[in-house]
């Protein structure tokens, strides 16, 4: 049997990944937390497996609208197509992927406006170059979804950028077709999760491709890339109560914390109400 060890590890934010015969990727989600492009200090009990499950729930539920990276999810297949000795820790926060060419922009879909976008748009009047109607209230929907690409940082800020700069990079047929393919997904999910009683404000999608063919990778509609809401306590111009790591980002912004040094450790509480609230939103989302 083949250990970890012998490969090549690429360590992300919260995935370890291993590079397995040239063509392959093992996937592990980790317990580990990013808020505001820190890793932090503390992690989150039992998240890498959650993250994990819902990616899987959503690559499933999605592979009708765009192919994705998933080889198998299962861990008996993974050892068996990967002859690796996998403790019982990995079962269920592993996958197997096919090795795509990373495309090298963070796809975000905004249906609601919050966050960096709010802030910009109150500087602005804009996200990312896109014009917004004027007196748009925090947390408020858009009368429809807009695409706000970002650059990619492994370490550091991701920055906001215009569709026109993303075009011009990887040419505008191939930047047209991955928004247009983040919006029908996050469409989807948007009307899916209504019905299941939670909002989705926003999410993150990457894409990568393998040989000619454009495909999902990374995660998938998680607690990590997205920003889910309660619709029976939703009202604009409130701090929506939320089901992903926003509980750490306000906690964080409670501190004084400047947002450029190392982040302190999260308080016992801050902890397990995360990862109640991860709990709480897989078995929405699954369930």
């Amino acid at each position: 049997m083949k250990e970890l060890k012998d490969f090549k590890l690429y360590k992300g934010k919260v995935r370890d990944v291993y590079s397995i015969d040239n063509d392959k990727l093992l996937i592990v989600s980790t317990d580990r937390i990013s808020a505001f492009d820190f890793v932090l200090p503390s992690e989150i009990y039992g998240k890498g497996e959650i993250l994990n499950q819902i990616s899987l729930f959503w690559f499933n539920k999605t592979k009708n609208i765009i192919r994705n990276h998933i080889i198998t999810g299962n861990i008996d297949d993974i050892k068996k197509l990967t002859s690796l000795n996998l403790s019982e820790w990995y079962s269920k926060r592993t996958v197997l992927t096919h090795k795509a060419k990373r495309i090298d922009f963070e796809c975000i879909v905004r249906g609601y406006i919050v966050g960096s976008g709010w802030k910009e748009y109150q500087k602005t009047g804009e996200i990312c170059g896109i014009k917004l109607k004027e007196n748009l209230r925090y947390a408020q929907k858009l009368d429809e979804p807009i695409f706000t690409p970002t650059t990619k940082a492994d370490e550091g800020h991701d920055e906001n950028i215009e569709f026109n700069y993303m075009s011009k990079k990887i040419g505008n047929e191939l930047a047209k077709k991955i928004k247009d393919i983040s919006i029908n997904i996050y469409n989807f999910a948007h009307n899916y999760l209504l019905e299941k009683g939670i909002i989705l404000a926003d999410t993150k999608l990457e894409f990568g491709m393998l040989g000619d063919e454009l495909i999902l990778i990374d995660e998938l509609l998680t607690p990590d890339s997205s920003r889910f809401w309660d619709r029976k306590t939703y009202n604009v111009g409130e701090e929506p109560i939320s089901f992903d790591k926003q509980f750490v980002r306000n906690y964080l912004l409670s501190t004084d914390w400047d947002r450029k040094s190392t982040p302190p450790k999260l308080p016992e509480s801050v902890i397990e109400n995360t990862a109640k609230k991860y709990n709480e939103i897989m078995k929405l989302i699954i369930d």
